[in-house]
């Protein structure tokens, strides 16, 4: 029998064992910890901010405060339900065309049979996942401009050229197209791990029953990566405000912002180029409160209607 009251030496004695146990394991989460606190959440300080009328030379400590003062003026901005508005269908379009192509990507590889070539058509879909909008953006701003290769074509079939980048009709069909020409093949790989824990007797029984191809991939296939559809699209709520700023910023320019400006590109050019740093701050603090609801119903969501337990 173990004694109910251990000694202090002996509780000392294992919890050194502990340590010496466990002690690489927290040496290894250290510098991930340090990020996590310096950049997540020492700069929760600055929230502050949207609450004061900033004064660079004052500081945080010192700057007037003005209660909601920031708040009121921004959502008295007719600009401001514009930009929300251009967030959120961009970033729906995105999202949902997203999953949905990522589906039929993950059907169609799965439907491969010689290895070396599934494998190689991945890691083509794959690459631009890795690559920076840095890099694409340029790419995209020499292949669409009036003298890229898509207007050189367009010239050649007798038609006339498109300024992709310069049209509030065209703007955000590009956003959508590129982002899921850099996207869809890595979000194809949860569908492609979903597809592998199929029973392939299904699919035995299937074809016994006589079930064509097409059959058993709408009674077997999209039944057995249900479940896996519904979380990610219920995941998916959390980035109903994230339009992609690296992706606008590269590619919009002043004649695209009634239909291309979204609220990262909002807070960049109020917060870093005009300096109004408490309205911006106060943007910020507004997209992020609206996530974490989001986040919170998604979550909620996925643990009711799907058959995964988030928490």
């Amino acid at each position: 029998m173990v004694a109910k009251n251990a000694s202090p030496s002996s509780r000392s004695s294992k919890f050194s064992a502990y340590i010496a146990r466990t002690l690489p394991l927290y040496i290894m989460i250290l510098p991930g910890l340090v990020l996590l606190i310096l950049f997540s959440y020492f700069p929760i300080y600055g929230v502050a901010l949207a609450f004061q009328k900033f004064n660079p030379g004052l500081g945080v400590a010192k700057s007037p405060w003005v209660g909601l003062d920031n708040f009121r003026y921004l959502f008295n901005l007719p600009d401001f339900w514009r930009i929300t508005r251009n967030t959120l269908i961009i970033a729906v379009s995105k999202t949902i065309s997203l999953q949905v192509c990522a589906i039929l990507l993950a059907l169609m590889l799965n439907e491969i049979r010689s290895r070396i070539f599934k494998r190689s058509i991945q890691t083509i879909v794959y690459l631009p996942h890795f690559l920076s909008w840095v890099i694409l953006g340029g790419l995209m701003l020499d292949l669409l401009s009036s003298t890229g290769l898509v207007n050189q074509m367009l010239r050649q079939l007798g038609n006339k050229p498109i300024i992709f980048l310069g049209s509030n009709d065209w703007f955000r069909p590009v956003l959508v197209v590129t982002y899921l020409w850099q996207e869809v093949g890595w979000s194809a790989i949860i569908y492609l791990a979903a597809l592998t824990g199929i029973d392939p007797v299904l699919y035995e029984a299937a074809n016994i029953d006589g079930a064509s191809h097409l059959r058993q991939i709408q009674h077997v296939t999209l039944p057995g990566i249900r479940s896996t559809v519904l979380l990610v699209a219920i995941l998916s709520l959390g980035s109903m405000l994230d339009a992609g700023f690296d992706q606008v910023l590269n590619l919009y320019n002043p004649v695209v912002y009634p239909t291309g400006d979204i609220l990262d590109t909002y807070i960049y050019r109020a917060g870093l180029v005009s300096a109004q740093f408490s309205l911006a701050t106060a943007v910020g603090l507004f997209r992020s409160i609206v996530r974490l609801i989001l986040v919170a119903i998604g979550y909620w969501l996925a643990d009711r209607y799907s058959d995964y337990r988030i928490f």
